[in-house]
């Protein structure tokens, strides 16, 4: 197949050289670049304030942001085929004229302005590929750097190549097109922010000074990120049946204020909930996996580590099989998703197998679903977001061997593709908890009912979106789990950093 990449010869980018590499790797595609001016782009006080962030943020300066000369395009034939089986056009001026023409636009526009517009105006972009009219594929675009234009203007345009790169999969031009799960309007947040504005600070003017100042005090103040866990007794009714918070609210897992927990992972074993969750200790910026037992009024003790690794863990996906109990904690700054078994529960945890390795894999969840083991995971692969790409792997056992899913990135939507706990099934269908990061990293909890999940692919269906509100007062709503009548969900929180530690 011969392709032709239409992009701005005026304004050529690392951007495009990793698109033109992913895609000259692909099996039987030719791919030349038609690099004519295209007399667009953003205007130059935009590159102005790249700068500015790069300075501020310590951003790296070879982002896939950078301006390249024309030359940087010269392993590739310049000069467009005269007809080419397809081509992909960035720059939205190419005639569709005998010839197929995929369109790429964001919010129905072409080019970089069009990107750059709603990441400016705190919007989630939704980028689309379109042939004649007819969408092909399509995802919204997301970010964990919310309010930093360079650094999502860099996620996103990873992710828009990681979008045309899939629908240039045979396997996914086979199938139907790549499209996205319609959400419900959330309720509103009706929480107060934990960072004081900047008016209660006595701060005139200068909105994005005044905006940089306030941050400053506030992570001298605070500890941040701080989250908290939040648990209740279901009584028979959990946030599947209500699909609302609890008339009762949440009880608050206490911390010391030196550390945070997140992402609790309950398990019922022997006839004892145990709670495992991530322990991150601010002084070590890093998190262990702790774990304390749980009775009818609550945590019997506080959290003990349990599982310390030289790097970073979070995400502790335990569950029972075959007599034992196991784990999948996230490692994605080990580059690697592992499993371990308890040798002496709630520790003794040792290493079985390395299920994936050189994968940033976020939040690997694993479930049993028709006569086969499925893992989700976002997945970061050539730079973007964290939170936005989800990627499927199945297996005839949890231990492996793990086979990634032909149509990966299955879903792009920084909405609803990061799971957010264990799967359930109700009345035979599959629920998956999943983050909602369009405002922020963990902001909202969905409720997605999962219509297919095979070897074709994965669709599925946002029932719900719940945010934090007066019966969960934090700023976001990250994770929900359940075992023996014990349900749990997290947040963030406000920790000063002078706060007292008990005695």
């Amino acid at each position: 197949m011969q392709v032709s990449l239409r992009l701005d010869g005026e304004c050529v980018r690392a951007f495009h050289l990793l698109l033109l590499q992913r895609l000259a790797a692909l099996a039987q595609v030719e791919v030349r670049v038609d690099a004519r001016p295209a007399g667009g782009g953003i205007p130059a006080s935009a590159a102005a304030l790249f700068q500015l962030e790069t300075v501020i943020h310590g951003l790296p300066a070879d982002g896939l942001a950078k301006r390249l000369p024309l030359s940087a395009l010269a392993p590739y034939r310049t000069q467009p085929p005269p007809s080419p089986d397809l081509v992909i056009d960035l720059c939205g001026d190419v005639a569709a004229e005998g010839t197929r023409v995929w369109r790429v636009t964001y919010d129905g526009a072409a080019g970089e302005a069009a990107l750059l517009a709603p990441i400016l105006d705190g919007r989630t972009p939704i980028a689309r590929i379109e042939e004649n009219g007819i969408t092909v594929a399509e995802g919204r675009l997301g970010t964990e750097y919310g309010g930093i234009a360079l650094a999502s203007f860099q996620d996103m345009l990873a992710r828009t190549a990681s979008l045309i790169v899939a629908a240039l999969n045979p396997t996914a031009m086979e199938g139907a097109a790549r499209t996205l799960p319609a959400l419900p309007e959330p309720a509103p947040v009706g929480a107060p922010s934990a960072i004081p504005s900047a008016a209660k600070l006595g701060i005139r003017g200068g909105k994005a000074l005044a905006r940089r100042i306030v941050q400053k005090i506030y992570h001298l103040c605070y500890n941040a990120p701080h989250w908290k866990v939040g648990w209740r007794q279901t009584d028979g009714r959990d946030l599947y049946d209500l699909r609302a918070h609890p008339a009762t609210g949440w009880q608050v897992l206490p911390d010391d204020g030196s550390r945070f927990y997140a992402d609790p992972f309950p398990i019922l074993y022997r006839g004892q909930v145990t709670l495992f969750v991530e322990d991150y200790i601010h002084r070590l910026g890093r998190a262990i996996i702790s774990a304390v037992p749980f009775g009818p009024a609550g945590p019997i003790g506080r959290p003990e580590p349990v599982l310390d690794l030289p790097y970073h863990l979070s995400y502790p996906f335990v569950f029972e099989r075959d007599g034992e109990v196991w784990m999948v904690p996230e490692s994605c700054a080990n580059r690697t998703v592992d499993l371990y078994r308890a040798t002496a529960f709630p520790g003794g945890w040792v290493k079985e197998a390395t299920l994936l390795s050189d994968v940033v894999a976020s939040d690997a969840t694993l479930v049993e679903h028709g006569g086969r083991w499925w893992m989700f995971a976002t997945v970061r692969d050539g730079g973007g977001a964290f939170s936005d790409a989800l990627h499927l792997w199945s297996a005839p056992d949890f231990r492996g061997p793990w086979t990634p899913h032909p149509k990966n990135p299955v879903l792009v939507d920084i909405a609803s593709a990061r799971p957010a706990g264990r799967m359930v099934e109700r009345d035979g269908q599959l629920l998956r908890p999943v983050q909602d990061c369009r405002r922020s990293y963990g902001a909202a909890l969905g409720i997605a009912r999962v219509a297919q999940l095979d070897v074709n692919g994965m669709e599925q269906v946002v029932e719900t979106i719940l945010t934090p509100g007066a019966l969960w007062n934090g700023r976001k709503l990250h994770t929900l789990n359940e075992a023996g009548g014990l349900e749990f969900i997290d947040g963030s929180a406000i920790a000063p950093r002078w706060k007292q530690r008990p005695p």
